[in-house]
This record gives C-alpha cells, sequence and structure tokens, in this order.
C-alpha cells in the first residue's frame, strides 16, 4: 500500500447517496477512513450514513453537497454526468486548494446499449479541472462496479484503478485512497489530458456485463 497520509484524511463523497457513492462510502469506512456522504438533501444523506456507519462500524456521517466539501480534505465527485458542471460550479469555493477526485463517466444510453458522451473539455476530469481552477484534480475509480462495493459479502473487490492526473504528489495520494481497500489497486494511468479514454471505457464494460451478466472490471498487466 502507497503510504502517503491518507488515513489521517477526512474523505467526502459527493452524490455519496447514489449505488457508486455508497459503495466507495462502505470500502473506506470498513477501511478506517472518515468519511462524509453528501447529497442534495441532507436528510438522506444523514440517513445512509447512519446504516453505513452501523454496517460497517466506521466513522460516517451525512450532510449536504456542499457541507461535506466543504468538511473532506479529499473531495471525490461521484454525481450524474447532466449535474456534473453546475455542482462543480457552485462548490467550488469549499473544494479550492483541495484534491478533488473526479469519477463520473459522460455516457448515453439508448437500445442498443451504453455509449461515451462527447465533452467539449475533452473528459468529465479535465471538465472538472477547468472549473476548479484552484484544486488539484485526479481522475479515478472509473471502472469499479457498484454493486460489488456494496455487497457487504464481497471481501476483495478485485480490480485495478486507474489514477489520472498532471501532480505526482497528488496521484500518489488517490492511488494510497484505492490500496485501502482490499483487491483494489491504483495504478498511475497518464495525466488528465488522457481521461476521455478511460472514462469512455466504461461503456465497453457495461456491454460486457450485460453480455456475461457479470461485474467487469480492469486489471493491468506487469506493473
Amino acid at each position: 500500500m502507497n503510504d502517503t497520509g491518507i488515513t489521517d484524511k477526512t474523505i467526502a463523497v459527493l452524490g455519496g447517496t447514489g449505488p457508486q457513492g455508497r459503495g466507495l462510502a462502505r470500502r473506506f469506512a470498513t477501511a478506517g477512513l472518515t468519511v462524509v456522504l453528501g447529497s442534495r438533501a441532507a436528510e438522506r444523506a444523514e440517513k445512509i450514513a447512519a446504516e453505513l456507519a452501523e454496517s460497517t462500524g466506521g466513522a460516517v456521517t451525512g450532510a449536504s453537497n456542499a457541507d461535506a466539501a466543504a468538511a473532506g480534505d479529499v473531495v471525490l465527485v461521484v454525481v450524474p454526468w447532466e449535474g456534473h458542471a453546475e455542482l462543480l460550479r457552485e462548490l467550488k469555493p469549499q473544494v479550492d486548494g483541495k484534491v478533488v477526485v473526479d469519477c463520473v463517466n459522460p455516457l448515453g444510453f439508448d437500445k442498443q446499449g451504453a455509449y461515451a458522451l462527447p465533452v467539449a473539455e475533452g473528459s468529465a476530469t479535465q471538465q472538472a479541472a477547468t472549473i476548479l481552477t484552484d484544486s488539484t484534480v485526479v481522475g479515478a475509480f472509473h471502472h469499479v462496479s457498484a454493486v460489488l462495493m456494496e455487497d457487504s459479502e464481497v471481501q476483495s473487490v478485485d480490480s485495478d484503478v486507474l489514477v489520472l492526473g498532471d501532480l505526482r504528489e497528488a496521484t500518489d495520494l488517490v492511488q494510497a485512497l484505492v490500496d485501502v481497500v482490499p483487491g483494489m489497486r491504483g495504478v498511475y494511468g497518464g495525466r488528465l489530458r488522457n481521461a476521455h479514454q478511460v472514462e469512455a471505457l466504461t461503456a465497453n464494460l457495461i456491454s460486457m456485463n450485460r453480455r456475461y451478466k457479470a461485474h467487469a472490471g480492469v486489471r493491468i498487466t506487469d506493473v
């Protein structure tokens, strides 16, 4: 495990009441990290946080997205693509000076399945960096199955997580965050300009999952 002091950080999960947010919060809390769930409705975040705290025995609290962003040392953005830019603009003051981890996949869905959407800035991660000019933005957690992360019976989430960013100190920190989850490994995947294909690959994984009735992840060999 990378040791960059991640155990001393409070992890805020914005959009933490959705499946991916709940799953990440569960795994971080189980690993002994302090977690704050954020939601548009603080009451919903508080309810789900209480449930997670009881089931994991960890330190999980709930708050509005703004209050969670203010409380977090590391802030994860796990919200629907449709509200991504608006939320980040609203919360910019709360995340200035912090590491912000963008986990959002800009995807569309039709009768043929999932497909990657074009993003003017290049990717959701790059859009976040364009808006959050006083934060350090890192992309990560795009390919991890929410179903597996939420399942308390699954002890090990066997997946590599590609971590993208322009500052080595920040990508090392996020790799350490990944590594607290048994089975998961953070792997540096390039600079922010390489985030598009990482986000888009999620559409391929969704197609695999539908075909094979699986929860496909990614493993990087020879690293």
